[in-house]
C-alpha cells in the first residue's frame, strides 16, 4: 500500500483505499509500512488523521481530550454536520444510549448498573454451561468430515451465550443473528442505501422483540442481565427502557459479532502456523497465553474512531475540536518496537498486553466473557477433531467494524 510524501509534523500520507479488497486481505503489510514511516498517517480516503505506534495508541485510548461522542458538547450545526437521515432513524434510536458512543456521566451511570453482570467471578460460573454447548455443536457435524465453522460454530456459540446471560429463548438465535448481520452492515464502506433500510427495519424489529422482553421481565423477574438492568438503581436512579434496549442490542450485536471472527481468526491463524495445535491447549496456562496471542496476532476489530474534543497537538499535528481521529489497534499489536518479531505468531512471547479490548473509559465490558468463550472453544475444536485442516484458502469480510473472515471451510 502506498505511503506518499510527508505532510504536517513530517508524517505521511497513506494513499491506500478504504474499499480495495487487497487491505482487507492482509492489512498487516499496510501496517507495516505505517510504523516503518513512524506510525503515524494521514489516511487520504478517509479524511483524518490515524495513529498505529502501541505507546500512542494506548495513550489515546485514555487520553479524555478524545471521545467517541462530540455532539454532547457541540451541536451539529457548529460541527457542520449533516441532519440525522430519517429512513435510518429506528437505528440511530436504537443506538442513542451505546455505552461504546456514550461518554460520561451518562457512560459512567449505564456502565457501572451493567458492570456487575460481566465481572471475571461472574463469568467464570457459566463454564461448565458454555463447555457443553461447545461439545454439543461439535457433536452436531463431528461425524461429517467437514464442516462450515462460522455457521456451525462461530456464530451459534457466542449468540447463545449472550442470550442465556439476558435471559432470552435460545430457540430466538437465528432471529438475533439476523437482526445482528443487518445492523452490523451499517459499518461497512460501502453500504448501499439497501444496507441502511435493512439495517433500519431489522433495529425497529429488535427493539419491539426487546420491549415485549422488558414487559415480561417486569411481570416474571428472572435470575438474568435483562431483569438485573430493568431493577438495579444506583443513587436513587435506574435505567430507562430506552436504555436497557440499547444496551442489550450492543452486548448481542458486539458479542456476537467480535467472538465469531475472533474464532474464525484464531482457528486460521494456528492451522497455518507452524505451531503443534496439541502443545498449545496442554494446561489452562498454555491455553490462555494461545488465546492471548491469537487476540494480539489477528483480531477482530482493527480501527477504532474518536472524535476531538478539545483543539490540541499530538505528534506535532494540531487537532481541532469536531475531526475526528482513527486508532489502529490491529496494528499497534503489530508494533516492532513494542513486540518483538510482531508477524510471528508466537504463545511463548512474554509481553502480552496488546489492545484488542482497548483502554481506558471504553475497555471492553465484555473482554472475559470473550476469553472464556476462546479458551474453551479452540481447545475443543482442536482436541475433537484431530488432523483439522483448511479445506481452502479463507477469505476475509469486506467489513469496518470487525475484520473476520467470510467463512471458514475445514475438514479433517
Amino acid at each position: 500500500m502506498d505511503l506518499s510524501s510527508t505532510v504536517g509534523g513530517g508524517h505521511s500520507r497513506l494513499a491506500a483505499s478504504s474499499h480495495d479488497p487487497a487491505l482487507y486481505a492482509d492489512p498487516y503489510r499496510t501496517y507495516a509500512a505505517i510504523h516503518r514511516a513512524g506510525g503515524t498517517v494521514f489516511w487520504e480516503d478517509l479524511g483524518h488523521w490515524c495513529f498505529a505506534g502501541h505507546a500512542r495508541v494506548n495513550d489515546l485510548l485514555r487520553d479524555r481530550r478524545f471521545g467517541r461522542q462530540i455532539l454532547h458538547i457541540a451541536t451539529r450545526e457548529e460541527l457542520g454536520m449533516a441532519p440525522p437521515a430519517s429512513h435510518v432513524k429506528d437505528f440511530d434510536a436504537a443506538e442513542a444510549h451505546s455505552l461504546l458512543e456514550l461518554e460520561p456521566p451518562a457512560h459512567t451511570r449505564l456502565r457501572t448498573l451493567v458492570n456487575r453482570a460481566f465481572v471475571s467471578r461472574k463469568v467464570e460460573g457459566m463454564r461448565s454451561e458454555i463447555e457443553a454447548l461447545a461439545h454439543n455443536l461439535i457433536d452436531s457435524f463431528e461425524s461429517d468430515g467437514e464442516v462450515e465453522l462460522l455457521s456451525r460454530f462461530g456464530e451459534v456459540l457466542p449468540v447463545t451465550v449472550i442470550a442465556w446471560m439476558l435471559g432470552l429463548p435460545a430457540t430466538d438465535g437465528p432471529k438475533l443473528l439476523a437482526w445482528s448481520h443487518a445492523m452490523v452492515r451499517m459499518y461497512l464502506f460501502e453500504r448501499t442505501r439497501e444496507d441502511e433500510v435493512a439495517a433500519n427495519t431489522a433495529s425497529r424489529a429488535f427493539t419491539t422483540y426487546l420491549l415485549e422482553r422488558i414487559a415480561e421481565k417486569r411481570r416474571r423477574p428472572g435470575d438474568d442481565l435483562l431483569t438485573h438492568m430493568i431493577t438495579a438503581e444506583r443513587g436513587g436512579e435506574r435505567l430507562s427502557d430506552a436504555e436497557c434496549v440499547s444496551t442489550a442490542i450492543l452486548l448481542l450485536n458486539a458479542g456476537h459479532e467480535a467472538t465469531v471472527h475472533q474464532i474464525g481468526n484464531a482457528v486460521r491463524t494456528i492451522l497455518e502456523s507452524d505451531r503443534d495445535a496439541t502443545t498449545l491447549f496442554r494446561t489452562a496456562e498454555r491455553t490462555a497465553a494461545t488465546v492471548e496471542e491469537c487476540l494480539r496476532f489477528d483480531p477482530p476489530l482493527h480501527l477504532f474512531m474518536r472524535h476531538v474534543l478539545a483543539d490540541c497537538e499530538i505528534d506535532r499535528i494540531a487537532l481541532k475540536k469536531g475531526e475526528r481521529i482513527g486508532l489502529f489497534l490491529a496494528a499497534a499489536n503489530r508494533d516492532p518496537v513494542h513486540f518483538e518479531e510482531p508477524d510471528r505468531f508466537d504463545p511463548d512471547r512474554t509481553r502480552k498486553d496488546h489492545l484488542s479490548f482497548g483502554a481506558g473509559l471504553h475497555f471492553c465490558l465484555g473482554a472475559p466473557l470473550a476469553r472464556l468463550e476462546l479458551q474453551i472453544a479452540l481447545p475443543a475444536l482442536f482436541a475433537r477433531l484431530p488432523g483439522l485442516r483448511l479445506a481452502q484458502k479463507p477469505q476475509v469480510a469486506d467489513t469496518f467494524h470487525f475484520h473476520g473472515l467470510e467463512r471458514l471451510d475445514l475438514f479433517w
